[in-house]
């Protein structure tokens, strides 16, 4: 009998912040033994040539989300999943969503349906809470807490989502006292409310009116207000998809006064500007997200921020809607108001190789820091690590292998997801990720699956680790 079920030889293993040639044995899903001239596996990759790094973890990814306003994600578990592990990204956490007047439980138990045997890549679930009842915040929320569910976002914005501040408040105390940690999405929804009427009564309505109906303004103010509540509790928070230079400065701000905030961005606020929803050929739309990207200015000032750390999370924020789709960002009419038009833009499969290439080839990150801001560092805030995030003696055997010095075109068509577009069409990367492996098993190669659909597990979280500074 073979030592190992798989021994993966010949690469370059990030281990311990840094890249060492050895080969890795690994052994029921988990890696064993790390060192040179390892005994045979039963299964042998060779990795000459190449880097191994730990699987990605995207942590804020919407599939199949069910919306209250009658529009379908083009994504379900299976065709976003399949994206997510072509592009070298081992676990996802999307998100359970609870819709006023509804409980915690029944979301949870409607996402497990529409999650179960679909996966290829391994998952837990974040919350939403939309609905802080005295029955969720004192029974449903600390329980399921308890049972692995220990993240949950709040919005400050949408009607049909956000919370009022005292229920902030209320939510945070929850988290404090059972062990959870909160994702805010920071923006003054009355000053959207009260900008969107002023240009849509003007005769504004197309997609580059999203961006002026959400300035920047919007969110630093809801980004202090946040942050603000984080203190009063004294928990810690997570700021999502953070997109420009004055939230950062309202974080790095918090920090300084010893405040425990974290952050998050995305590709679109490092790859997109607000120029794109003004686009020429009519098709704006397909860049309509909340907060909207900004000029380059603040794409300047996010580099900065994924450089010196003031970002812990890189996450896609993938939210699917096909552009023709009259459940799609056609919802309502493909000549819609901008306001009407379902936010949200695909980037599972693009996330990696996207800030592969230009943070890492083009030395704008070390590899230590690309690996902490995509793999690592999302692990620990979300109670999944040491099994994920990490090339560690005993954690899952989930590995991006990538061939660094490959160059290659974003398009479309080439994409695994079940989106009609990508926002980052024609852009030139190096960096491929050319087999993904999850707990031992090559679940892709060259963009060919070699497994089949529910091969991915469900993962029940622990409690965050927020020592990351």
């Amino acid at each position: 009998m073979a030592a190992f079920d798989c021994v993966i030889r010949g690469g370059e293993v990030f281990v311990s912040q840094a890249l060492v040639r050895c080969d890795i044995g690994i052994r029921d899903g988990r890696i064993v033994a790390l060192g040179e001239h390892l005994d045979a596996g039963d299964e042998e990759i060779d990795a000459s040539g190449r880097w191994v790094l730990p699987g990605g973890v995207d942590a804020h990814c919407h599939l199949d989300q069910p919306m209250s306003d009658g529009a379908v994600m083009a994504d379900n578990f299976e065709t976003g999943t399949r994206s997510a592990v072509c592009g070298g990204t081992t676990t996802v956490i999307p998100f359970a969503c609870q819709f006023k007047g509804q409980s915690v439980w029944a979301a949870i138990e409607d996402y497990h349906q529409r999650a179960s045997q679909q996966s290829y890549a391994d998952y837990a679930f974040h919350l939403i809470v939309s609905d802080p009842t005295p029955t969720v915040l004192q029974d449903e929320l600390p329980r399921a807490i308890a049972e692995g569910y220990t993240s949950f976002k709040i919005y400050m914005t949408y009607e049909d989502m956000k919370l009022n501040d005292r229920q902030i408040l209320e939510t945070l105390m929850v988290a404090k006292s059972a062990g959870a940690i909160v994702m805010v999405h920071a923006e003054n929804a009355d000053c959207i409310d009260w900008l969107t009427e002023l240009l849509e009564s003007a005769g504004h309505t197309t997609p580059e009116y999203h961006a002026k109906a959400r300035p920047s303004a919007v969110e630093r103010e809801a980004t202090h207000r946040a942050i603000t509540f984080s203190e009063l509790v004294d928990v810690p928070i997570l700021i999502v998809h953070v997109s420009g230079a004055e939230a950062i400065e309202q974080i790095d701000w918090a920090r300084r006064r010893g405040l425990n905030i974290f952050a998050e961005t995305c590709p679109q606020y490092v790859f997109l500007t607000s120029d794109h929803l003004h686009d020429p050929e009519g098709c704006g739309h397909k860049f309509i997200c909340s907060p909207p990207p900004r000029d380059q200015a603040n794409q300047k000032v996010v580099w900065n921020g994924l450089r010196t750390g003031t970002f812990q999370v890189f996450s896609s924020d993938h939210a699917p809607f096909n552009l023709d789709d009259p459940k799609g960002k056609a919802l309502h009419g493909k000549n819609a108001s901008f306001s009407k038009i379902p936010n949200g833009i695909p980037g599972l499969e693009t996330r990696l190789p996207l800030l592969f290439s230009a943070g890492v080839t083009q030395g704008q990150l070390s590899l230590a820091r690309f690996v902490n801001l995509t793999s690592t560092y999302p692990a620990r805030l979300y109670g999944l690590f040491p099994q994920k995030g990490v090339i560690a003696i005993g954690a899952d055997a989930d590995f991006a292998i990538w061939d660094p010095h490959a160059t290659w075109t974003i398009a479309n068509a080439d994409l695994h997801h079940a989106v009609d577009y990508t926002p980052y069409e024609g852009i030139t990367v190096t960096g491929r990720v050319t087999e993904t492996v999850i707990r031992g098993r090559v679940v892709q190669r060259d963009g060919r699956l070699l497994v089949e659909k529910g091969s991915g597990q469900f993962l029940r979280c622990h409690a965050p680790d927020f020592d990351l500074m």
